[in-house]
């Protein structure tokens, strides 16, 4: 008999995370599989920051840190947030947390009462969803197209807000999409917002610094929402530091001092190493994060002239991160005689089984019309992969 709780038995699996799983397990059986699954860069950690974790090693830092985080570091955000930012943070609004997905989920679990409503906007990153069913609220969807970019129109938003409404969770630059909103765009949004006086926003800013066209702009930047808006960074993904688990939140005082409390009872702290080592990444400044920036735009430009030559597939050009989503419902219906393609799921399979590619199906972002694509990987493999779903695309009639 089964005795699993129902709150885990709500929960899905991570898309991302289990097509990961499944291009290892055939690499694993000697299978040549190109991994386009995984929402991380392919570069390593800098060598300054790697050496701030080794000295920091011998320097001891090897107790229990302060559950919010050590001060240091949380000076060091604070004074990223207002330099890169322009965001009035003190260190005592500053929690850090083991990555990103644990500062959302922290927040979430602060600020949301069961029936509560939280709006997200589709394409979504997988986790919000679910973390919003942990938290016993309402995932209220919005759904955006490619036709607009994939991007959230205010009567849109103004239309979703009920008196349940608690929070909405905003990500630019996206994931899935690429996609980022300018700031008229962005103040459109927030003007709605500010309407609606109990309505706190996430803004997902992982992605910062990978922005392509003009300048990265954070949702609390607007005076009118500063005190209602709660930002999530870290440095997963503009640093190269995905397995050191290092995400962070700048929030009204009273929404860190309650996270700081849930945190207390969940990890205490996290890793005393990887925050020495985060330390380094906001503080040194270094060209590492240009230089990443700069060989994901080359590659984004590469993909998207590589797609644009297999039939089927519409695409936009990504602004930001290192996706591509392309809409791929012109396949659906068809066959190659053995496969039989009846939704996005069942054509990245297809293409992990006959093109030896692994993607991610658009129905866990909420677009069940679309793909993702990481194009977080080499030129080589960029290529080799996209002529690989050509050749097998190509047998589906």
């Amino acid at each position: 008999m089964e005795y699993l709780s129902d709150r885990i038995k709500s929960l899905s699996v991570s898309q991302t995370l289990a097509m990961a799983q499944k291009s290892r397990d055939m690499k694993e059986k000697g299978i040549d599989v190109i991994n386009l699954s995984i929402g991380e860069p392919d570069f390593n950690t800098p060598d300054d920051i790697k050496e701030a974790a080794k000295k920091a090693i011998d320097d001891n830092y090897t107790h229990y840190p302060p559950v919010p985080g050590y001060p240091d570091l949380r000076k060091a955000i604070s004074e990223k947030f207002l330099r890169e930012n322009k965001l009035d943070y003190s260190p005592d609004q500053i929690v850090v947390s083991a990555g990103g997905k644990h500062s959302i989920i922290n927040v979430v679990l602060s600020l949301v009462n069961p029936g509560d409503e939280v709006i997200i906007i589709a394409p979504y990153w997988v986790s919000y969803y679910d973390q919003i069913i942990l938290a016993e609220g309402k995932p209220v969807v919005i759904e955006t197209g490619i036709e607009n970019d994939f991007k959230l129109k205010p009567e849109q938003l103004e239309e979703a807000i009920t008196s349940r409404s608690r929070l909405i969770i905003f990500n630019s630059p996206s994931n899935p999409t690429g996609m980022v909103y300018s700031r008229s765009e962005m103040e459109e949004l927030a003007r709605v917002i500010e309407k609606h006086e109990g309505l706190f926003v996430i803004s997902d800013e992982i992605y910062e610094h990978i922005t392509f066209s003009g300048k990265h702009e954070s949702m609390a930047s607007f005076d009118f929402l500063y005190d209602r808006v709660i930002t999530v960074n870290g440095v997963s993904k503009g640093y190269a530091m995905t397995g050191w688990r290092i995400g962070y939140i700048g929030a009204p005082l009273w929404i860190a001092r309650a996270v700081n409390k849930l945190q207390g009872q969940f990890t205490s702290g996290v890793s005393s190493i990887s925050q020495r080592a985060a330390l380094a990444a906001v503080t040194l400044q270094g060209d590492s994060s240009r230089k990443m920036r700069d060989a994901f735009l080359k590659r984004r430009d590469l993909i998207c002239g590589l797609l644009k030559d297999i039939q089927g597939f519409e695409i936009r050009v990504p602004q930001g991160a290192f996706y591509v989503f392309p809409d791929v419902r012109s396949y659906f219906g068809k066959s190659d005689g053995v496969t039989t393609i009846g939704n996005s799921n069942d054509l990245v399979m297809y293409l992990l089984e006959k093109g030896r590619v692994a993607l991610v199906g658009g129905e866990g972002f909420g677009a069940p019309n679309c793909i993702r694509l990481s194009y977080a990987a080499s030129d080589a493999e960029l290529i080799e992969a996209c002529g690989r779903m050509k050749e097998a695309l190509a047998k589906l009639k």
